[in-house]
């Protein structure tokens, strides 16, 4: 699972997070690293408390975390959307990237990932007129540890 982000992947998954969140008052990041240590869920929450996702308004902030080097990934959920979404959604969700992963299609994955996470917040967190985009709509990367 090893890739680098071209600026095309990193346009096409900017673009996924903007399409998601214009029907959606929630915020979705994505943050890549190369390696991951430890645990990966354990990671995905310090990115998620650094990216500062958990100070949305609504608390409804969905991080999906990604190791590339290390094949490892995680999607977390803010206290709001996970008292919201069934408790296997995250892995589900993590399950369906696995998939894509393994045949290769990495970008693809995370954009398809993002829209479902989308739709998903679009249920429980429509978007109103008065919402602001609370969070940067990147592709943030990091080296790991």
């Amino acid at each position: 699972m090893h890739f680098k982000f071209s600026q095309n992947d990193k346009n096409r998954i900017l673009e996924a997070i903007q399409d998601a969140e214009k029907q959606t008052s929630g915020e979705i990041r994505v943050h890549a690293d190369s390696k991951c240590s430890g645990d990966p869920i354990q990671t995905a929450i310090s990115h998620f408390e650094r990216l500062k996702m958990h100070e949305t308004k609504d608390r409804n902030g969905v991080l999906i975390y990604i190791a590339t080097r290390d094949r490892k990934l995680a999607i977390i959920g803010d206290q709001n959307i996970n008292e919201k979404v069934s408790s296997d959604y995250w892995e589900t969700t993590k399950n369906n990237l696995i998939t894509s992963f393994k045949k290769g299609e990495y970008v693809n994955g995370i954009t398809v990932a993002i829209a479902d996470v989308g739709e998903k917040l679009k249920a429980h967190f429509p978007y109103l007129s008065d919402d602001t985009d609370e969070l940067a709509n990147d592709l943030s990367i990091g080296e790991g540890k």
